[in-house]
């Protein structure tokens, strides 16, 4: 058996090792045993997405958490945010979140935050990791009066919605305004029509009839098509796409143009900054985040930080660096000062919040930085090994990188979720960052695809 864990908790092919029934109840016996051991009580939050295979997991890990004395609090559908917040305003000791993110239905996952609704060390994570390939976690079980209870939180979402409400200026009003939302099918469903509508919005919801198996399918935040002919039909504002879990924002502008991460984490960075509450006036993102983006940071006197790929990452790094607004270009995008975990519909509020504070529409506020082209091909691989060993692709970087000479860059990485290598060329124009990124692709391909 492999590591479980990846960059964003356990995932695979669900009802397939290690996605399957025997390992979430196998999660559910190590967190309590982990919880038990450092003199907790062991109460777990449990929710998950829409996804048909949440039924059989989270079932599985609340017979875990049970079986070695823990007791569950079960959310049932909730944006991964949303459990993050309710484990900690209920001094929960973990918190557990049954999804995949972004993944297509047949794939799910297992995501643990700690009691402070931070997600797990991977300190804590390997010693979880160690318990449940160790193979004795059945001799640790208690006696059957020790066993732990489960119960239903039937008003999760309410509480969930009041926090969301909470992070949107009093001084400011939604009545009337026109905003067009795609829920993806996913965790968002009901939450983010019900915030934007309580606030006053006048709101066009689409993609809200989950059936287990249309999260994520042509919808959400990977797929604005829709959305984008919603907006201009609707003569809507804005447009906000969250994927299947909640924690991504894609929006789109009053002119059906689709706004990515980082446009919007500049945007609420400058409006920040003009506020005074940029603290350090420091934005962190990641490796992947667009040129464009380090150059409008220069331009307003804003300090950049490039953390690896990932928000644990970017936590970690706004965490050391003193930083409280960071994310990724995928939509990721952690107000710290709000929220301890990248939030879809908190971001969404922030962004509109912007909007009305500057008085501008978001075609406008998204000059604040220019697009460089970017090409991003991912390849289906059957290995991982180090890249730096993968046969003529470092001299294939070398080459285009020298050909660039300094108007753009490459980046090939490993998806830390899926078999999956990632090769990105940003490059002075179209044309040439799509033949270079191809080029790159084709050594990948050829040696592991």
């Amino acid at each position: 058996m492999g590591k479980l864990f990846g960059t964003d908790g356990i995932r695979g092919e669900a009802n397939q090792y290690p996605m399957n029934a025997t390992m979430a109840f196998d999660v559910g016996q190590a967190l309590t045993r982990v919880l038990k051991d450092e003199g907790k009580h062991g109460r777990v939050v449990v929710g998950k997405d829409t996804r048909i295979s949440g039924y059989m997991i989270e079932s599985a890990l609340e017979a875990g958490i049970t079986s070695m004395g823990g007791s569950v609090e079960m959310v049932g559908v909730l944006p991964t945010p949303g459990i993050a917040y309710i484990t900690e305003s209920m001094r929960a000791d973990a918190g557990v979140v049954v999804s995949a993110s972004h993944n297509p239905f047949q794939d799910n996952g297992i995501k643990i935050f700690s009691g402070s609704g931070f997600k797990l060390s991977d300190e804590e994570e390997a010693h979880i990791e160690e318990l449940i390939l160790g193979g004795q976690l059945s001799t640790m079980v208690p006696h059957a009066r020790d066993m732990g209870r489960a119960h239903r939180l039937e008003d999760a979402m309410g509480r969930y919605v009041v926090f969301l409400k909470n992070t949107f200026p009093r001084s400011l009003s939604l009545d009337g305004v026109k905003i067009a939302l795609d829920v993806g099918h996913g965790a968002t469903y009901k939450v983010a029509p019900a915030v934007f509508a309580e606030l006053g919005a006048d709101v066009t919801v689409i993609n809200d009839e989950p059936n287990g198996y249309n999260i994520n399918d042509n919808c959400g935040s990977q797929h604005t098509e829709r959305l984008r002919q919603v907006v201009l039909d609707t003569g809507s504002v804005v447009g906000l796409a969250f994927d299947g879990d909640g924690d991504r924002l894609i929006a789109v502008d009053e002119r059906g143009q689709e706004i990515r991460g980082d446009q919007v984490l500049m945007i609420c960075a400058r409006q920040l900054q003009l506020e005074g509450k940029l603290v350090k006036d420091l934005l962190v993102t990641t490796v992947m985040s667009n040129l464009g983006l380090r150059e409008a940071c220069r331009t307003f006197d804003i300090v950049h930080h490039a953390s690896g790929v990932g928000d644990r990452n970017v936590l970690e790094d706004m965490q050391r660096l003193g930083g409280v607004l960071g994310g990724e270009d995928s939509g990721h995008m952690i107000f710290l000062k709000h929220h301890t975990t990248g939030d879809g519909t908190l971001s969404a509020l922030q962004l509109v919040a912007t909007m009305l504070k500057s008085g501008r529409p978001l075609s406008e506020l998204a000059t604040v930085m220019a697009i460089f082209p970017q090409k991003l091909i991912n390849i289906d691989v059957t290995s991982k090994p180090p890249v730096e060993d993968i046969a003529g692709l470092t001299d294939a970087i070398a080459r285009v990188e020298s050909e660039l000479e300094g108007r753009g860059r490459v980046l090939v990485r490993y998806s830390g979720t899926q078999n999956m290598c990632r090769v990105m060329v940003e490059g002075p124009s179209e044309d040439v960052t799509d033949r270079y990124a191809e080029q790159i692709a084709d050594v990948v391909r050829a040696a592991i695809g």
